[in-house]
């Protein structure tokens, strides 16, 4: 089965050719090319950018209110699309086609989230020091935004950036990952449909490099805003405070996981598992380093790697897939030389370790245990199926490890001791912390990192805050 093509989107126009000519979409299940798109570079971006400027003049002068119900009714859009939308995400990122519709329908729901919070977006009055005078704290919509996404959520990582931009009255030039850019596509149409002045928006694809440059470049862009890795991060932050703009950065970790001997031993292995092999373990968030205190650890090691061992892993089209395959062949190499790496240095494979068939870019749900912070997979996130369990001697010795990198994106904890939990939650170096669990991106609660993982963070009033600054009016009265 053929993808719906996608385009590019420019002034609500839809590009048949682009200017680099096209590009090949691949399916990561089988290799196979599944379309051509038009590729865009340097001068889609500038006009994109052009068109942002008028667009914001005309969306951010809609009153909140009334955006909101354009984007709620986007949000209602996109739910009719969940079906097919679904099977394009599974298509062509890989993952099985119930978690990709499950992230389609919570991306509507991201958009209903901010379509609200955008009608709430209040000011405030400072008190004076005179009586003849009145200060007075508006909110105003930062600009044009340029967004960048991955592609490992074609559908959420996207709509953490439009929704919020949006519903502060902002306009956006959305550029999604080369691989997986079908979702935006379908979501900018959504919008469209529902309302959005066509300039407010627009969707291109193609020359990594030269989007990006032109964009943070244009002087239209005042805000730029990344999910990516750390040094795609560190580059576009470099170019856009040379250009003296903003930017939010979601940005690489390598999430460490405390397993406190008073755990509940069970729902630690039966959570770790259900969330470490989500989207075949590529997830920003996804927990990697288990660092496991010597009571439980034999127990936790045998329990994971049996949980492992269980799942079926396949097309994510068929109904019984839980783990689709890797999305790149860059991924699948990586896998390979990290656990290669890791035995070689001594540690133990429980179960999978190596790539599943000679098509498509399977690798198997692996667990290592025995490892330790001197090998290549502990320190270098694998964002992959690979479950990493270290053995520690107390709470502190774990804290020690998880703080060990430079990264602070999410961290979690397995503890019934309320005293852990405090030591966890004041020691760990992280944005993030879950304990005895593994959801943290909701649309209500803040999702961002610290050192290497980021700058500020997306969702909650704190992403509606990185798309408004405030304006302060000083009135002297007669």
């Amino acid at each position: 089965m053929t993808l719906l093509i996608a385009k590019p989107i420019l002034d609500g126009r839809e590009l048949d050719q682009a200017s680099l000519g096209t590009t090949e979409l691949l399916n990561p299940a089988t290799g196979e090319v599944i379309a051509h798109l038009p590729r865009t570079g340097q001068a889609e971006a500038i006009q994109a950018a052009k068109f942002s400027a008028e667009g914001f003049r005309e969306w951010s002068a809609v009153s909140a209110f009334d955006r909101a119900k354009v984007l709620r009714r986007a949000s209602d859009l996109m739910r009719g699309e969940a079906t097919i939308a679904a099977s394009e995400i599974t298509r062509e990122q890989g993952k099985p086609r119930e978690q990709a519709q499950a992230e389609w329908l919570a991306s509507a729901d991201l958009l209903d989230w901010f379509a609200d919070e955008g009608r709430r977006a209040y000011g405030r009055l400072i008190p004076t020091r005179s009586v003849h005078m009145k200060w007075e704290v508006h909110k105003r919509p930062i600009g044009p935004v340029a967004a960048f996404s991955p592609w490992n959520f074609p559908a959420w990582t996207p709509m953490q950036k439009l929704a919020p931009a949006l519903a502060a009255g902002c306009s956006v030039v959305l550029k999604p990952a080369e691989e997986t850019p079908t979702a935006s596509w379908r979501i900018c149409n959504a919008l469209l449909a529902a309302g959005l002045p066509p300039k407010a928006i627009s969707v291109i694809w193609g020359d990594p490099a030269a989007i990006s440059s032109a964009l943070i470049a244009a002087p239209e862009i005042r805000k730029i805003t990344l999910t990516g890795s750390t040094r795609v991060g560190r580059l576009l932050a470099a170019a856009a405070g040379e250009n003296l703009k903003k930017v939010t950065m979601e940005l690489g970790g390598h999430n460490p996981v405390i397993i406190a001997r008073d755990a509940n031993l069970d729902d630690a292995i039966s959570l770790a598992v259900q969330s470490k092999f989500r989207n075949a373990g590529q997830v920003c968030v996804s927990p990697t380093r288990f660092l496991v205190e010597q009571p439980l650890y034999s127990d936790f090691v045998e329990g994971v790697a049996e949980g492992a061992r269980r799942l079926k892993v396949g097309d994510g089209m068929l109904p019984e897939v839980q783990m689709g395959p890797l999305t790149t062949a860059a991924q699948l190499s990586k896998m390979e030389v990290l656990v290669r790496n890791a035995t070689e240095y001594g540690a133990k494979i429980e179960t999978g370790g190596g790539r599943i068939g000679n098509s498509g870019y399977f690798f198997q749900p692996t667990v290592i245990s025995d490892m330790r912070s001197d090998m290549r997979a502990m320190n270098e996130e694998p964002f992959g199926p690979l479950m990493l369990v270290m053995p520690v001697q107390d709470i502190e010795t774990a804290l020690i490890e998880a703080n060990r990198l430079p990264y602070g994106l999410a961290s979690y904890a397995f503890t019934t001791n309320i005293a852990t939990e405090r030591k966890i939650a004041s020691g760990v170096k992280a944005g993030m912390l879950a304990v005895n669990h593994f959801a943290l991106a909701m649309p209500e609660t803040p999702f961002g990192g610290v050192q290497d993982s980021g700058i500020g963070s997306e969702g909650g009033t704190e992403g509606m805050d990185a798309f408004l600054t405030p304006f302060l009016v000083s009135s002297q009265i007669a």
